[in-house]
């Protein structure tokens, strides 16, 4: 596989997406990026990481149009208008995904990098689902947190995901016909997903 591939993944929290995402990156030996597409669109724009961390897709992502004051930020000095939409970061952090794609061969978490590479010639688009029952149980590993909270956490997480999402896309989050790849961590579990990504992968 001489050619840059990309492999997006969505997921919903607690299914293990992130976790797949870096044992695909350790068994294929190329990058995988999450947050910290945040750290890189920040450096290349000049910009503060806490203004797309508030536009991010699981924090501060609303259907109605942010404006952040660049100001308030300390960087209101450099620009003749102090305020950026949340077009405008998804629109930085998009060249930002573009521009990685084509140095590079590399795996996406969220952000609707399927969406962004959709001509990418070589792009396998998953995403990763599981039972509310495990989803509950991974997170209580990392969050010191009652069930009923994990599960707000979960319902709330994921309708920011998929906000963010449908409306950036025009598609439909976890739907299986907006994916090339639907995979259930439960069903399978993580291991299994992986092999069965990286079987996908040789075909691309």
């Amino acid at each position: 596989m001489e050619e840059k591939f990309v492999i997006t993944i969505g997921r919903q929290l607690g299914s293990g997406g992130k976790q797949v995402g870096e044992m695909l990156s350790t068994q294929l030996g190329i990058s995988c990026y999450d947050k910290e597409l945040i750290h890189i669109a920040s450096k290349e724009s000049g910009l503060c990481p806490e203004l797309f961390e508030q536009a991010d897709e699981k924090t501060g992502f609303s259907l109605i149009s942010g404006l952040f004051d660049l100001s308030s930020f300390g960087r209101g000095d450099f620009y003749t208008n102090n305020y950026l939409s949340n077009e405008s970061l998804f629109k930085i952090q998009s060249d930002v995904i573009r521009n990685l794609s084509e140095q590079q061969s590399c795996i996406f978490v969220g952000r609707c990098a399927d969406y962004i590479l959709r001509d990418h010639p070589r792009r396998l688009s998953v995403f990763i689902t599981a039972s509310i029952k495990d989803r509950i149980q991974r997170i209580s590993k990392h969050q010191n947190l009652p069930e009923d909270k994990i599960k707000t956490l979960i319902e709330q997480t994921d309708k920011k995901r998929a906000a963010y999402y449908n409306y950036y896309s025009n598609k439909i989050w976890g739907m299986s016909t907006s994916y090339d790849l639907c995979l259930n961590s439960s069903t399978l579990g993580v291991e299994e997903v992986v092999d069965c990504i990286l079987h996908f992968v040789q075909r691309l």
